[in-house]
């Protein structure tokens, strides 16, 4: 799906992400810390994302009648996601200069996708960030067979108290960790480990996602209401988004962290909502670059926090306290491997994926006429 609106939030979101990391070297500065604060709100805009475009590649052949090829949605998300994933984890793995921390987890626990469950993060931070990764896989796994499932059987009564259900069991949970992890204070980064990195902890922003597909494919006139009134759904989702940075001034604290998410994750679908129509300001833009910076986010998330490592290890002292400058730099060399990673290891999986799906298409189309 490709909408100026929608590259735009993905370049914001991996632009916003590196800010934040940029803690990593040192930071910014002081007067810029309102702008690299929040960063981390970035990958929750991805969830948002992937969450939608997901949602509507699922939903609208089931919405039709059509049989829902499982093995062509999971040849494609893996084209998608492992090639590049692989290759990097390789290059932390053989080349320990290139880690961003002085250890990290076992290989087997990226292989798994499961080292956001159980991740010993003050001791083994590095590629730390492949967590988010495991968030989405689970997500590729179980959402398909649940949509599936849910259009046969459920009604749309059904839909909607599985939505409200896990939003409050989302609140119920994370509640429940930050009140016992507060009382006993373990000695370890439990807020990381026990509620911002876990996958049952993390699901309002991919569940938000979801729902605006569901409204895409199953409510076309609600759809098409929400189109007309783009700017209005813009604006909403502006002040959302002020309550949830207003929740969130206390990152680790208990407001932020029970009702924080669900709050944040509805003003970033309203942006997403805004994005994804033609008809509104946010959603016509064709801003310069942002199409291929959103291209490249994958890789350059994948590789951001090394490059930023390198960077300082190498450069850091001549370019330090330099504010944005210093940032622009790191942002630089960042770019440069992303493209990279991008152009040599995930354009080509793309290419792949798309001359074995067109193999299995033909076959498919022979099948009968034999």
């Amino acid at each position: 799906m490709r909408i100026p609106g929608l590259d735009l939030l993905r370049a914001i979101a991996i632009a916003w992400v590196m800010l934040f990391h940029s803690f990593l070297v040192g930071g910014l500065g002081e007067q810029w810390d309102w702008l690299s604060r929040y960063g981390w709100m970035g990958v929750d805009l991805f969830f948002v994302l992937s969450g939608f475009l997901i949602g509507h590649q699922v939903l609208a052949p089931l919405a039709r009648g059509e049989t829902f090829s499982f093995r062509d949605f999971y040849l494609r998300r893996a084209f998608r996601i492992l090639p590049a994933f692989w290759v990097v984890l390789a290059v932390y793995l053989l080349v320990p200069a290139f880690a961003e921390a002085p250890a990290m987890e076992p290989a087997w626990k990226f292989l798994a996708f499961i080292v956001n469950l159980d991740i010993d993060y003050a001791n083994n931070a590095a590629f730390s960030n492949a967590w988010s990764l495991c968030v989405e896989e689970h997500f590729y796994l179980v959402f398909p067979v649940l949509a599936w499932a849910m259009v046969r059987r459920s009604s749309p009564r059904g839909v909607l108290a599985l939505c409200v259900g896990l939003v409050l069991a989302g609140i119920a949970v994370r509640s429940a960790v930050w009140l016992h992890d507060t009382a006993t204070a373990p000695a370890r980064n439990w807020f990381v480990e026990d509620i911002y990195y876990p996958t049952w902890c993390r699901l309002d922003g991919l569940l938000a996602g979801v729902v605006l597909a569901v409204v895409r494919v199953f409510r076309p006139g609600l759809w098409e209401w929400l189109s007309q009134r783009a700017n209005a759904v813009l604006a909403a989702g502006v002040l959302v988004m002020a309550l949830a940075l207003w929740l969130f001034r206390e990152r680790t604290g208990l407001l932020g962290n029970s009702i924080g998410w669900p709050v944040l994750s509805t003003g970033l679908a309203l942006l997403v909502c805004a994005a994804a129509q033609r008809h509104g300001a946010i959603g016509r833009w064709r801003v310069p670059g942002m199409a291929w910076l959103a291209a490249i986010s994958y890789s350059l998330y994948l590789v951001h926090k090394p490059v930023f490592h390198l960077v300082g290890t190498y450069w850091g002292e001549a370019i330090a306290g330099r504010g944005l400058l210093t940032f622009v730099v790191y942002a630089a060399a960042s770019l440069g491997a992303g493209a990279l990673l991008h152009y040599l290891v995930e354009r080509p999986g793309l290419a792949l994926r798309g001359r074995l799906l067109s193999r299995r298409r033909l076959v498919a189309e022979a099948a009968p006429a034999a």
